[in-house]
């Protein structure tokens, strides 16, 4: 049983001039180190969240934190016009809270001036004694989920409006979807409801989608690029025989082509296919095993640093795509936006290829923190999915999990994910993936605002930004509306997509690199687009600074909105854009629903 359509919760950004003492109340938990911070001193982020820590206790209103609450940093950004803004998760009595995240804003005298937060209402639950044991949870979420449950874990419940007292439960080898893999399980401790079961990947492929695939009978043979490798681009100089060192190969991939690749020289003739520019990045083999640890993969060498021959006979070409696509993704959020590495801690990004047997899907796994590829289900996918912009769409969920951490609101019995903050991660996911493509500006994957364009499906394309609902195999939608709420994610990521396409480029028609766009409006408005870098910069401000993981599409206007007047002023042309694109997908002020629970 899941939990029925749960209404999210609002994202509130109040802003105050009070000017917040920084000696915290006897309240305050005692100060965290941050997973991920801003490039500054130690001292400087630590004061940082002091203050932080501080003024969500002294504004406890505005911030919901009450006595018994505790808050450990997750992530400090500090802004170079002054702003500090500390995102927090939330324990009640020691207790995890689900659904409990926030992020305080400060100024650049660490003065509060805001928060953004999930749970509008207190999280102490009714209930302070749980009528279950942990192993009877666990035992719950083992038969639900399929698989083997570990440690079940009291948590607090406060998504969706509930605040509840709770099992997690991680169940491993979940049976319950095609894709198999771990899942996480949460049981009502004083019920034994299950008010949620969703998987810990996220997946490129909803099983609605393989469904109606497979129903029609298309099977999505690719082309692929079946050319040797040029060789290795080792200058073959003679250097000091010290390994390991870095060099530069050649790579001769499914998709892309020959592609250079920086690799790891561990003796005179083994490579090995990590990265030590990018923070030791790895492609591994997972050998045909569901693994769920990176360590469990075989490691890819060669002899000559040459990898691949451009076809699947060879189990290293989709190795190639994989490994270039991670470094791709993780130069255009470096160069573009800053971001160092995935979980911006200056971490290499890991994946590895022909994962699972016949698994038709690609995911980014939140328990492995790496991408996961399947080499298709051999009926209806022929062909691993290691498309350049499938792996920008899934490492982005990385980035969502490191930031936000947007969550669907539930998920049905096949494993469909429905709920607005759920589709504003695939939307996400589909505009950086999309970007990925821009920045590395490959002529054998030229750059487009479509998705999925290489996987051979009979519509050309999966999903597209600028005119979202000519998708007709998920149906996906071009403007919001009340029932959007009830729509499964990928179908309702067209919103937020075509709002940022229409930031971008504008509305009516234009064609790039080839491909024609002709993007319609809400009341046929006319939207003049401010240029791709600065929607997308104004995008991933509002992720990183102002969403939360209840955000929906009418939060993520306002945080899109704060975020161009951070970057632009709020009487820029940017500004109003923003305010524009939104309206043209039918997203106002005006239209914001009064519950949002």
């Amino acid at each position: 049983m899941h939990r029925p359509h749960i209404r999210s919760v609002a994202v509130a950004v109040v802003v105050t001039t009070a000017v917040t003492c920084l000696a915290g109340p006897a309240l305050a938990a005692p100060a965290a180190v941050p997973k991920r911070t801003a490039s500054s001193a130690p001292s400087a982020t630590a004061l940082v969240v002091t203050a932080a820590r501080a003024a969500a206790f002294a504004h406890a209103s505005a911030t919901g934190v009450s006595q018994g609450d505790g808050l450990s940093a997750e992530d400090v950004m500090l802004d170079p016009e002054g702003a500090r803004h500390v995102r927090f998760v939330r324990t009640h009595q020691g207790m995890p809270v689900l659904g409990g995240d926030l992020v305080v804003h400060l100024s650049r005298t660490l003065a509060y001036t805001g928060v953004t937060r999930s749970a509008d209402h207190t999280v102490k639950p009714a209930a302070t004694k749980p009528k279950l044991t942990a192993a009877q949870a666990a035992a719950k979420a083992a038969a639900v989920a399929k698989g083997a449950a570990g440690a079940a874990q009291l948590v607090v419940d406060a998504r969706g409006g509930a605040s509840a007292l709770a099992y997690q439960v991680r169940v491993d080898a979940a049976a319950t979807s095609a894709s198999t893999g771990s899942r996480t399980v949460v049981v009502d401790a004083v019920t034994g409801e299950v008010r949620s079961d969703v998987p810990d990947s996220d997946e490129f492929l909803s099983p609605k989608l393989l469904g109606v695939l497979r129903g029609d009978g298309q099977v999505i043979d690719p082309a692929t690029y079946n050319r040797p490798p040029a060789g290795s681009f080792h200058s073959g100089k003679a250097v000091a025989n010290t390994f390991p060192k870095t060099v530069t190969g050649s790579g001769s991939s499914l998709f892309v082509g020959t592609v250079s690749l920086t690799t790891t020289q561990t003796a005179k003739t083994t490579y090995l296919l990590k990265d030590p520019t990018r923070y030791g990045t790895e492609t591994r083999d997972a050998q045909g095993a569901e693994l769920e640890n990176f360590s469990g993969g075989k490691k890819i060498t060669s002899s000559n640093n040459a990898w691949g021959n451009g076809a699947t006979s060879s189990r290293v070409s989709a190795a190639v795509d994989a490994q270039y696509g991670v470094t791709e993704t993780l130069d255009f959020y470096g160069k573009s936006l800053g971001r160092k590495g995935i979980g911006d801690d200056s971490k290499g990004a890991q994946a590895m290829v022909h994962f699972g047997n016949r698994i038709a899907n690609a995911f980014w796994d939140s328990t492995c923190g790496c991408m996961l590829y399947g080499d298709g289900d051999g009926q209806t996918f022929k062909k691993p999915l290691v498309a350049l912009d499938v792996t920008g769409h899934e490492l982005t969920h990385g980035v969502v999990d490191a930031t936000a951490k947007l969550e669907p609101t539930f998920v049905d019995v096949y494993g469909n994910q429905y709920g607005e903050p759920g589709a504003l991660n695939e939307s996400l996911a589909d505009i950086f993936g999309s970007n990925v493509e821009f920045f590395a500006n490959n002529a054998k994957n030229p750059p487009n605002y479509l998705i999925g364009e290489k996987l051979g499906l009979a519509q050309k394309f999966l999903r597209r930004l600028d005119h979202p609902s000519l998708d007709k195999l998920e149906g996906t939608i071009d403007y919001w509306s009340p029932s959007t709420y009830s729509t499964e994610v990928h179908a309702g990521s067209g919103v937020s997509s075509h709002a940022y396409y229409l930031l971008a480029e504008g509305s009516g028609k234009k064609t790039l690199n080839g491909v024609a766009y002709d993007s319609p409006t809400y009341h046929n408005v006319t939207v003049k687009g401010i240029g791709r870098a600065k929607a997308t910069a104004v995008f991933y401000r509002a992720l990183t600074r102002y969403m939360v993981s209840s955000t929906d599409f009418h939060d993520a206007r306002v945080a899109t909105l704060q975020a161009a007047k951070d970057l632009y002023g709020a009487t820029s042309t940017e500004y109003k854009t923003v305010d524009q694109a939104w309206a043209a997908v039918n997203v106002t002020a005006a239209n914001t629903p009064a519950a949002r629970n």
